[in-house]
């Protein structure tokens, strides 16, 4: 990672990135992956984290899973592993869409606890793990807005997001420090941080920042912004055979 301080105020980034077990993990693609859709869930998950960990901006990725096979591939491309909490979300099944949503920010809100006791004064960012084609350089852009002073409505310390490509969910969403960390992710989570008083970065030249790969066709418009090398050789054969 390129540097714990940043260039527009003195504290560090840590990242937050929740990985689903793989086997549960992108059941839309299933129609295309078939019984390779781990596979590809793991590539996409790595260079995503490879991405990462290469932002100047970011001193420290933590990746939350309790995947026995992803968890060890993210550390070693340098990210810190902490085990999800057992149990989920009390009362809802993981099948659920609600019940999966409320895991997902439980997943990043444990992290954040964790990295505050460890880092105080750190900054939070909660990324989804699904950006193949995210660039370095656009994340450094979307972490300097967002952690400058009084970037969230003028509120002083709060917290910032970027929609994803299509207009409905979220990709990335940072609180500085000292501000309220509350993500919101899932369905139509841009709504929600809006709602909730975080401020919408309507940035340009962010495109694999805001390209997630939910579907075949987000597969394709990632593969055609260009994604990192895990993702290029499994979608290059998916495709070939789509």
């Amino acid at each position: 990672m390129g540097g714990s301080v940043t260039d527009y105020d003195r504290f560090s980034w840590t990242v937050l990135l929740p990985v689903k077990v793989l086997a549960r993990a992108k059941s839309r693609l299933a129609v295309l992956a078939g019984d390779r859709r781990r596979e590809l869930a793991l590539a996409l998950a790595s260079d995503t984290v490879s991405a990462v960990v290469a932002c100047p901006e970011v001193a420290r990725v933590i990746v939350v899973t309790s995947d026995p096979v992803a968890g060890p591939r993210l550390a070693a491309l340098g990210a810190r592993i902490l085990a999800e909490a057992a149990g989920g979300p009390a009362g809802l099944a993981p099948e659920r869409a609600d019940g999966r949503q409320r895991a997902l920010n439980a997943a990043l809100r444990q992290g954040a606890a964790a990295a505050v006791r460890q880092w105080p004064g750190t900054g939070l960012a909660a990324l989804t793990a699904d950006l193949p084609a995210l660039r370095p350089a656009e994340l450094a852009v979307a972490l300097r807005v967002a952690g400058r002073p009084g970037s969230a409505a003028g509120l002083g310390p709060g917290a910032a997001f970027v929609p994803d490509a299509a207009g409905v969910g979220t990709t990335l969403y940072a609180a500085r420090p000292g501000g309220d960390f509350r993500p919101m992710f899932g369905g139509a989570s841009r709504a929600r941080h809006a709602d909730a008083g975080a401020l919408e970065l309507a940035l340009e030249g962010i495109d694999g920042l805001r390209q997630d790969v939910d579907t075949p066709d987000d597969l394709r418009a990632a593969v055609t912004l260009g994604v990192g090398p895990r993702t290029a050789e499994v979608a290059a054969e998916l495709l070939a055979d789509a």
